[in-house]
């Protein structure tokens, strides 16, 4: 089971945008819809009023606000929830779990031992939860990457350092926690994301993060469009960042602080599972070419 939710365990959008793409990639199918009447407050949360296809045709454009449209037009309300998706991976040892969503705005503590029951009751084996923070982090460099797992082995398998966090947490922490407690397998994955392009949706931590679910629990997926978004991300910030003096001296500084924390952590060799796993979906990536 993978998850991830919008909202302030998500900056950048990338947890839920890793998830989306793992989703879409995969053509995920919604089985599942959590109940947003007993999770949510619709005034921290609004839902939204769409009109539908059907509605559009016979007068949508008849004017503006909430009373456009003709009587009688077809409206939806979108309400803010959790959706569950189920998925079948190309060559992989098991079927995906897929929830992604809103972040919960109560009883946090139920809504998380609604998804450990899920968890039980489809033979889950891990649960994936997935992350994103802001950071004094450039955007130059490799994303960096923490973690908490209830089996070092699982940290250890994806190259990862474990987090001494301490502090204010989100529906992933208290679902981690959950998780743990039930003896349910389940690692939490965090991504860094550069303070100083907060309100941009970040596609490099995306794929980071998704790169380090592949190796996790071996899924393989076509990440090429996921790859070229980070690079044009990559490119489109480093134009503003030397657009303006001031900010490109505080990402040198950054820069200079980022590989000076490289040179002083001693550099470690990556295990024998690192090395298998990511050859494995290296060959896994390449096993529809016929060679």
């Amino acid at each position: 089971m993978v998850c991830a939710f919008q909202g302030w365990n998500d900056a950048g959008d990338a947890a839920s945008s890793a998830v989306a793409f793992l989703a879409s990639a995969l053509d995920a199918r919604r089985f599942a819809r959590i109940d947003s009447e007993e999770f949510y407050d619709f005034q921290a949360n609004r839902p939204a009023i769409r009109l539908t296809e059907e509605s559009r045709l016979r007068g949508g454009e008849d004017g503006e606000g909430e009373g456009a449209g003709r009587a009688g037009a077809a409206r939806e309300i979108e309400w803010p929830t959790v959706e569950i998706f189920e998925a079948t991976a190309p060559r992989a040892p098991r079927d995906l779990v897929l929830v992604q969503g809103v972040e919960p705005s109560m009883r946090w503590r139920a809504f998380s031992s609604h998804m450990v029951d899920l968890a039980e009751a489809l033979g889950v084996q891990v649960v994936v939860s997935l992350g994103a923070l802001l950071g004094d982090v450039p955007h130059t460099r490799p994303v960096a990457m923490t973690g908490h797992a209830s089996d070092a082995a699982l940290l250890e398998r994806v190259g990862i350092q474990a987090s001494s966090y301490e502090g204010p947490t989100g529906i992933v922490g208290v679902l981690h926690t959950a998780c743990a407690q039930a003896g349910l397998p389940s690692a939490s994955l965090w991504a860094a994301v550069p303070h100083y392009v907060a309100a941009a949706a970040n596609p490099k931590a995306a794929l980071a993060l998704l790169r380090r679910v592949e190796v996790l629990i071996g899924v393989s997926v076509d990440v090429s469009e996921l790859e070229s978004s980070a690079e044009d991300y990559e490119r489109q910030v480093g134009l503003a960042v030397r657009s303006d003096p001031d900010i490109q001296a505080f990402v040198e500084r950054l820069e200079q602080a980022a590989d000076s924390e490289e040179q002083s952590t001693p550099e470690e060799l990556p295990s024998g599972d690192i090395l298998a796993s990511e050859f494995q979906r290296f060959l896994r990536q390449r096993g529809g070419e016929g060679k």
